[in-house]
């Protein structure tokens, strides 16, 4: 079938979190038989990109989109309709071209902002959409100070989001989680037509390495947290949890991996004023491919999320790579995870709030440097086997031709 791609991420080099997964959902699109067309924001060599992965790409090109632009809110407002008509550019320019009926036999939406334009385009061009949401994108704002998002339009958006698949009447729905497809059906979207696969990671980049490459263990442990800093990652849990652990363990480095984004400084600058003499490992930003480097040579791995809808139904892309190197993980009880790792030794579940979530750090450095490697290898052997990308998009472009009727060319 001949697919378009729709996301409002550039698509290369991916930027961890959701971005990771659709690079190897392309692969896997192009692998099966696939004629893969890629509607994203423009990025730096993308021929060469286009001719590794054997896609089309169209680039969007009337305004700088990415994780960290400038004004980024509002122009995620105004990308979907900007996208949309970029589609209907395109086909027109391409039947121009080819001179044929040159037409899409799938909309497939990479995030929400994404799946406003395929949901818009459905009707007028006549194809089907599946919808893929790597997180319930709206949700997260719940936790975000009134001033910057008042209570009523966050409520208002998180219907808005849930409510898409309705009203748009697609062919499918992915998630990333249950709890994320239980959330639509229970708006009434039809339950046989939503597939979770859940989230995966590269086994081949996030992998245990070499003990004498890992942190220096009880005497001068290291603790890990990287993303993409957002304003619901770091919030009171995170604070009083640092504060804690350097209380008990002030040879502790709590190491952060990514952007210094203005979250991350202000809770740089707040958790120093209130502890002097803490050890804050700021690596500002580092390619994808070199995150696990970081992650691996840590101690213990963080996920203090605060709790909110979008928090609860997301697989923290995070955890899956603390696990495939091998680290153990502290989380707050957020119900995904808690429900996918409740056999996991090598996951402990703080309650929602600092001071439990730092005794759980503290527990997990107390145990000995071997006993926690012994743990996280085993660990990283059962993600390695359940969640490598290539099983979870395997699962997800399976699923896309089954709810469009498109199976995969012979032998691919």
């Amino acid at each position: 079938m001949r697919v378009a791609f729709l996301t409002h991420e550039p698509f290369y080099p991916p930027s961890g979190g959701g971005s990771a997964e659709a690079v190897y959902l392309v692969d896997e699109f192009v692998r099966r038989g696939h004629q893969v067309h890629l509607f994203c924001p423009d990025f730096p060599d993308r021929a060469a990109v286009a001719g590794k992965h054997r896609i089309h790409i169209h680039p969007f090109t009337r305004w700088e989109m990415g994780r960290y632009t400038r004004l980024r809110n509002l122009k995620y407002l105004l990308y979907p309709g900007a996208l949309a008509a970029h589609v209907r550019r395109t086909l027109i320019s391409q039947q121009k071209m080819r001179r044929e009926e040159f037409r899409f036999d799938v909309l497939f939406a990479q995030h929400t902002i994404a799946a406003v334009a395929a949901g818009k385009l459905r009707v007028p061009l006549r194809t089907p959409v599946v919808l893929n949401f790597l997180d319930y994108l709206t949700g997260f704002m719940e936790t975000w100070p009134g001033w910057v998002m008042p209570g009523p339009v966050v409520r208002a958006l998180t219907r808005f989001e849930l409510g898409l698949p309705r009203r748009y009447d697609v062919e499918g729905v992915l998630t990333v989680s249950e709890p994320l497809a239980e959330r639509f059906a229970a708006t009434g979207f039809p339950r046989e037509r939503i597939r979770a696969i859940q989230y995966g990671y590269d086994p081949v980049l996030f992998h245990p390495y070499a003990s004498g490459e890992r942190g220096t263990g009880n005497a001068e442990p290291v603790v890990v947290m990287h993303g993409s800093f957002d304003q619901h990652h770091l919030g009171p849990i995170a604070r009083t949890a640092v504060a804690r652990v350097f209380a008990a363990r002030p040879t502790t480095t709590f190491r952060f991996v990514g952007r210094e984004t203005p979250a991350l400084r202000s809770f740089a600058a707040s958790v120093r004023a209130m502890n002097p003499g803490i050890r804050l490992e700021l690596t500002g930003f580092i390619p994808y491919e070199e995150v696990a480097r970081q992650v691996a040579s840590a101690d213990v791995g963080l996920v203090p999320y605060e709790a909110s809808n979008g928090t609860h139904c997301a697989f923290v892309a995070k955890a899956v790579e603390y696990l495939g190197c091998g680290v153990p993980v502290v989380s707050t009880p957020l119900e995904n995870l808690r429900r996918y790792f409740a056999d996991e030794p090598a996951m402990k579940f703080s309650g929602m709030d600092g001071a439990s979530f730092g005794d759980a750090v503290l527990a997990w450095l107390a145990v000995p440097v071997d006993e926690r490697r012994r743990l996280g290898l085993a660990a990283s052997r059962r993600v390695g086997r359940d969640l490598d990308w290539r099983a979870i998009t395997g699962n997800a472009v399976q699923a896309v031709e089954t709810m469009t009727g498109n199976p995969a060319e012979a032998g691919a």
